[in-house]
């Protein structure tokens, strides 16, 4: 997959700040799913959470977080939480569109807002959230042969969780949930 046939595959709708019934039962959030091109392969930017942190720390996450009464859509959260945690300033990002939200386990009804980032792009991270930063090539997380499901009992249920194991750094919850559905997406399209 190249950029023009990734750019291709979405329209870009500006997000509204109208929720769901279900969105009302969730805090909003979103998170940039930031695609860089190297070498002529796209790869996904990731943080591994600090590991300090009391909730998530040590994971595999995408640049994000909750959304904050300034902020005017998901795109200007998904925007802003990235130069917060990790530096990459908004004229250093194109954004392509969004995917759709989906509610976690941790009460967030989180919306990806999928963007291109310049390949230049200096990172500056932010130590109280993030570990570190790394990229993964995205003909890695999209095939489904790296796609390990397992089954997960929480809260007295189980529930199937997808774990894409790459390197020292497994991805899974909603990281990979995300990755999936935008799998999904560029095939259908």
């Amino acid at each position: 997959m190249d950029i023009n046939s990734l750019t291709s595959r979405f329209v870009l709708s500006p997000s509204s700040k109208s929720v769901s019934k279900l969105s009302k039962m969730f805090t909003p959030a979103a998170v940039l799913f930031p695609i860089v091109e190297r070498e002529q392969e796209l790869n996904l930017i990731l943080t591994r959470r600090a590991s300090h942190l009391r909730h998530h720390s040590g994971q595999i996450a995408l640049p994000g977080g909750k959304t904050e009464k300034t902020d005017s859509s998901s795109i200007a959260t998904a925007l802003r939480e990235t130069h917060e945690e990790i530096g990459i300033p908004a004229n250093k990002i194109t954004v392509l569109g969004t995917l759709p939200s989906r509610p976690t386990i941790s009460l967030y009804y989180v919306t990806p807002v999928v963007a291109l980032i310049d390949s230049d792009y200096q990172s500056r991270i932010d130590p109280n959230e993030v570990d570190e930063i790394f990229e993964v090539p995205l003909s890695f997380l999209l095939d489904d042969d790296n796609h390990i499901i397992e089954k997960s009992l929480f809260k007295g249920k189980y529930r199937e969780v997808t774990f894409m194991p790459w390197g020292k750094y497994p991805i899974w919850g909603t990281t990979a949930a995300i990755i999936k559905d935008f799998s999904k997406h560029i095939r259908s399209n």
